[in-house]
C-alpha cells in the first residue's frame, strides 16, 4: 500500500508539474506577442510623428506667399499640436484610447486636406521647391502610416485570437493579459493622398 501511495503521490506531482510547465510557457509566449503587438504601436506613432514633424517646415513654406490664407494654416497647426499631445500605453491601451488617438489624428488629417485644397489656388507656391518636398514626403509618410497600421492590426489580432482561445483564456485572465483594440480606418482613408495637382 506504501509503494502505491508514493506512485500516486508522484504521478500527481508530476502532472502538476507538467501542467505548471505548460502554463508558464502559454504564459511567456503571450508576453511575446504582447511586445510585438507594442512594437507595431509604436511604429504607428512614430509615422504618425513623422508626418507632424513636416507641419513646421510646411508652415514655413506657406507664410513666404503673403497673401496665404492664415486661418486655414492656423487650424493646421492647432490639430498638429492636439495630435502631439496624446500619449498612449499600448499595454493598457483601450477602445476609448484608440478612439481619442484616432480622433485627433483624424482632425489633423482634415486641417491638411483643407490646407492643400487651398493651396491649389497658387500656383507659385505649388511650384515651390520646399513644397514640391513636402508633397513627396507627405505622401510617402500617408502611406507609410497605412502600412504600420495594418502591421498593427494585424498583430494585435494574432494576439488577442491567442488570449481568447481555450485553454489560453484561462491562463490570460490569470495572468492580466487584456485584448488590444484595433486601429479603425475613416472613410475614404483607402484611397491613397491626392497631394499633387493632376
Amino acid at each position: 500500500m506504501k509503494g502505491k501511495g508514493c506512485i500516486v503521490l508522484i504521478v500527481i506531482v508530476a502532472l502538476i508539474a507538467i501542467v505548471g510547465f505548460w502554463a508558464v510557457g502559454i504564459r511567456n509566449s503571450f508576453v511575446g506577442q504582447e511586445q510585438t503587438v507594442n512594437a507595431k504601436w509604436s511604429n504607428v506613432e512614430t509615422v504618425y510623428q513623422k508626418r507632424a514633424n513636416l507641419i513646421p517646415n510646411l508652415e514655413r513654406t506657406v507664410k513666404s506667399y503673403a497673401k496665404f490664407e492664415t486661418e486655414t494654416l492656423t487650424k493646421v497647426v492647432e490639430a498638429r499640436s492636439k495630435a502631439t499631445s496624446i500619449n498612449i500605453d499600448p499595454t493598457n491601451m483601450t477602445e476609448a484610447d484608440m478612439a481619442k488617438f484616432q480622433a485627433a489624428q483624424g482632425e489633423l488629417s482634415g486641417s491638411l486636406s483643407r490646407l492643400l485644397a487651398v493651396v491649389e489656388s497658387y500656383p507659385n507656391l505649388k511650384a515651390d521647391q520646399q513644397y514640391i518636398n513636402f508633397q513627396r514626403e507627405y505622401t510617402a509618410i500617408e502611406n507609410s502610416i497605412r502600412s504600420e497600421t495594418v502591421y498593427y492590426n494585424d498583430a494585435a489580432r494574432e494576439y488577442n485570437t491567442r488570449i481568447k482561445t481555450f485553454p489560453n483564456n484561462v491562463i490570460a485572465n490569470f495572468s492580466n493579459f487584456k485584448e488590444k483594440p484595433y486601429f479603425k480606418a475613416e472613410a475614404g482613408a483607402e484611397k491613397a493622398p491626392s497631394v499633387f495637382s493632376e
